[in-house]
């Protein structure tokens, strides 16, 4: 008498998921990616730490708070898709700083997620000091499956909710310029400030121009 074949068991992976978590300077963008990544990985999932331009001037994750992590510099070269398959049993990817990535590179994310079941945490501001969407952000806006504002609030000098990066140059908020200058938030000539939207509309800077915690390019 033969047996009856079992049937096959179902497919229990799972897909993967493509998470921007934005908001404006100070609000924990870089702390959060660093706790996702330390979660993760005590649970034994592999990862890799992805980043473009960050504060510290170096291929690292760091956080105003203290916190840091060696990461892989993002150049406009680099291709995401074969940098993962070049490594053996990814299964998440925190990309910090994801609005400087190239349109291109968040296309590759977004692939990782559909065809390699890659979970993708992408951090990074939304707007520029012009207040207009960065080109990769505005793409994870259309393509991420959540698109999360973090909620570690952020007071312009006035005290109202800090909404908008400021670049301010000699004192003077800019109004034009190029959309990526690298810079800090310790007074310097060319540094950047988060207000509210009155304050930013108006360009007006307060009583006290300088800011209170120093870094070295917007996170």
């Amino acid at each position: 008498m033969s047996e009856t074949p079992l049937p096959p068991l179902p497919d229990t992976r799972r897909d993967g998921v493509l998470r921007f978590f934005h908001g404006p300077m100070d609000c924990g963008k870089s702390t959060l990616a660093l706790q996702m990544n330390y979660n993760h990985a005590r649970q034994g999932r592999r990862g890799l730490v992805l980043t473009k331009h960050d504060r510290s001037g170096g291929a690292r994750v760091t956080s105003r708070i203290g916190l840091g992590l060696a990461a892989i510099e993002v150049d406009d070269d680099l291709d995401l898709v074969e940098l993962v398959r070049s490594r053996d049993g990814i299964d998440y990817l925190i990309c910090d700083e994801a609005c400087f990535y190239t349109v291109a590179q968040i296309e590759q994310l977004a692939d990782l997620v559909d065809r390699h079941g890659v979970d993708v945490y992408a951090f990074g501001l939304a707007s520029d000091f012009r207040s207009r969407m960065f080109p990769a952000a505005q793409r994870l806006f259309e393509l991420a499956d959540e698109v999360l504002r973090l909620q570690v609030e952020v007071l312009c000098w006035c005290g109202r909710q800090g909404r908008l990066n400021a670049r301010i140059v000699d004192g003077v908020m800019a109004r034009t310029g190029e959309q990526v200058v690298i810079a800090d938030t310790d007074g310097a000539q060319v540094h950047y400030r988060v207000l509210c939207r009155r304050h930013y509309r108006s360009g007006d800077l307060g009583p006290v121009a300088e800011p209170l915690l120093p870094a070295v390019t917007p996170a």
